[in-house]
């Protein structure tokens, strides 16, 4: 994937039915879509397979040859930069239309997302332009936050090293924190008051039953005063 696929695409995710809706054509398991650019000068295919892969290619279509110049960070010219322009301006399109925000990495951070969605009807809340992928869920009725989903470095929750990991931060009864934390999968909160908030590992070692349970517990201490 080139440079300027990797910017406009990162942290998306296809939504392969808009594909189709976009006019995007699915022959022998890759979508493909063509429409020219540049005056009709060059031809753009768009390749997406099943596994959400991007590719493309740019035609001459004077000479039939494929045409990269436009990839190249350091080419100038206004050729190579109105064929660069439109070549972006197709692919934003794209991602604006057919594509949906994905900040978190694991399945198991997504199952959360998901639940949430589902049995709530809340969506993320991404307060920090410094920190997009960190964000927060509220309740409704009193604005309350609930939960957060964080991606930080281990050694920001008392684990070795510097490696980036997703954890859930969740309210919980002072009565129980200690009973709970346990410094592998449970931690004192980061970020939040530590009496009354505690942070699960996103890597598995807790089952998504038992971190659906404590959201709904965590939703429940929110409506509290």
């Amino acid at each position: 994937m080139n440079a300027i696929l990797q910017e406009i695409f990162n942290k998306k995710v296809i939504d392969f039915d808009k594909l189709l809706q976009y006019g995007f054509v699915l022959n022998e398991e890759i979508y493909q879509f063509h429409t020219d650019i540049f005056n009709s000068q060059m031809s753009l295919t768009v390749y997406v397979d099943r596994q959400g892969s991007i590719s493309t290619q740019v035609l001459d279509l004077e000479t039939q040859e494929e045409y990269s110049l436009f990839l190249a960070e350091d080419a100038v010219g206004s050729f190579v930069g109105g064929v660069r322009w439109e070549y972006q301006r197709v692919l934003r399109d794209i991602a604006d239309k057919c594509c949906a925000r994905q900040v978190f990495k694991s399945r198991y951070a997504n199952d959360v997302i998901e639940y949430v969605r589902d049995k709530y009807g809340d969506e993320l809340e991404f307060l920090w332009k410094k920190f997009d992928d960190n964000a927060i869920w509220r309740r409704k009725d009193n604005g309350k936050w609930y939960g957060l989903i964080l991606t930080v470095s281990k050694n920001k929750i008392g684990l070795d090293g510097e490696e980036k990991v997703e954890i859930i931060d969740l309210r919980i009864s002072p009565q129980e924190v200690e009973n709970v934390v346990d410094n592998k999968s449970y931690f004192p909160a980061y970020h939040m008051n530590k009496k009354s908030w505690i942070t699960i590992l996103l890597d598995g070692s807790i089952g998504i039953e038992e971190i659906c349970r404590r959201i709904d517990d965590s939703y429940a201490l929110a409506l509290k005063k």
